[in-house]
């Protein structure tokens, strides 16, 4: 009974995939199935966290040093589009100056993930707005770093 009830698992997670795979590009699947760079940062340089119309929330966290951003991580409870454009996002920015991540756009992030069906569409545009508000949270607190250290406290 129980290898019956594993087959018929192992038939249903197949056919939920060959649905996904007639949906999403392979590099989508690739980054909703295994995340990149999802992750917390401690202390980060720069951080935000937005919640997008469909009700998904994503958190960016930056490390920058010399004006480059040297690591980035970000977590969000969305689902599995979310998850391909917050990991994009990541590899796209990494190692980057902050004027050039300050030029990722949802189009880019789209294109990089090889497109996205309109309705999903949504999840790069969370993904843009979260990262130029960590990006905006950087600037600010490095103008005024007691800022840093309140929020530091806060959290």
């Amino acid at each position: 009974m129980a290898k019956k009830f594993e087959e018929s698992g192992d038939m249903l997670q197949e056919e939920i995939l060959k649905k996904l795979r007639k949906r999403y590009t392979k590099i989508v699947l690739d980054h909703w199935m295994n995340p990149k760079n999802m992750k917390k940062i401690e202390n980060p340089d720069g951080y935000a966290k937005f919640t997008g119309i469909c009700g998904d929330t994503m958190e960016i966290f930056l490390k920058i040093e010399r004006e480059i951003i040297v690591d980035c991580g970000f977590l969000t409870d969305g689902c599995g589009t979310t998850i391909a454009c917050g990991g994009m996002m990541t590899e796209m920015v990494k190692g980057k100056r902050i004027s050039e991540a300050m030029t990722v756009n949802e189009k880019k992030i789209l294109e990089a993930l090889g497109g996205l069906p309109k309705e999903d569409r949504h999840c790069a545009l969370l993904t843009v707005i979260t990262l130029r508000n960590a990006l905006a949270d950087y600037l600010f607190n490095k103008r005024e770093p007691w800022k840093r250290l309140y929020r530091k406290s806060n959290e």
